[in-house]
């Protein structure tokens, strides 16, 4: 039996990699993340404690080094710093009333890059995926295949996945298919 003073969460995805010559899929490493919710008198307090302007208009984010906040709906974001911070505390000093969650292990990240990747992720996503309808920067909840997943689009050929743990084998083999028809 394990120890379980010393027992290491191994990464879901660890060591996987995917794609070909048009597209490569890497799971993201681990990082911190928070489901938040506020009102919108609460916002600029938030903004301060997790040092980003957390967006207010639909489909867009907001990043602040290796911090990003994706907008979900009028009051709720997907914040995730990958550097490991302690998202929870920094809101709880804001000193305005939200919600936040801790959705760090619940969640995982998978990179989806190069000229392939809109293909790729459409594939089994019904967004239009072009610069003109998903601009550097959008961010949506939407779905891939038959899960849930928010899609951020980080610059002009490379997409963050980020979807429930327990779907990552499905999200990676969707996402390996998609980029075999990429290829094509």
């Amino acid at each position: 039996m394990a120890d379980i003073a010393t027992a290491q969460r191994k990464p879901v995805l660890a060591g996987l990699k995917g794609g070909n010559g048009v597209v490569r899929i890497t799971p993201c490493l681990p990082a911190s993340r928070i489901s938040l919710r506020s009102g919108a008198a609460e916002v600029a307090a938030l903004s301060t404690a997790l040092g980003l302007q957390l967006p207010v208009r639909p489909k867009t984010s907001a990043s602040q080094g290796e911090r990003m906040a994706l907008w979900l709906g009028p009051d709720e974001w997907l914040v995730i710093d990958q550097t490991g911070a302690d998202l929870m505390a920094l809101c709880a000093g804001s000193g305005v009333v939200h919600a936040a969650t801790d959705v760090s292990h619940r969640n995982i990240g998978i990179m989806v890059s190069g000229p392939g990747a809109a293909a790729t992720i459409n594939a089994a996503c019904p967004l239009d995926l072009s610069l003109t309808g998903f601009p550097v920067g959008s961010a949506a909840r939407t779905v891939f295949g038959k899960i849930e997943m928010v899609l951020h689009r980080v610059d002009a050929d490379t997409f963050r996945v980020e979807c429930w743990r327990s779907f990552a084998d499905y999200a990676f083999g969707m996402l390996s298919e998609g980029a075999e028809d990429a290829a094509l």
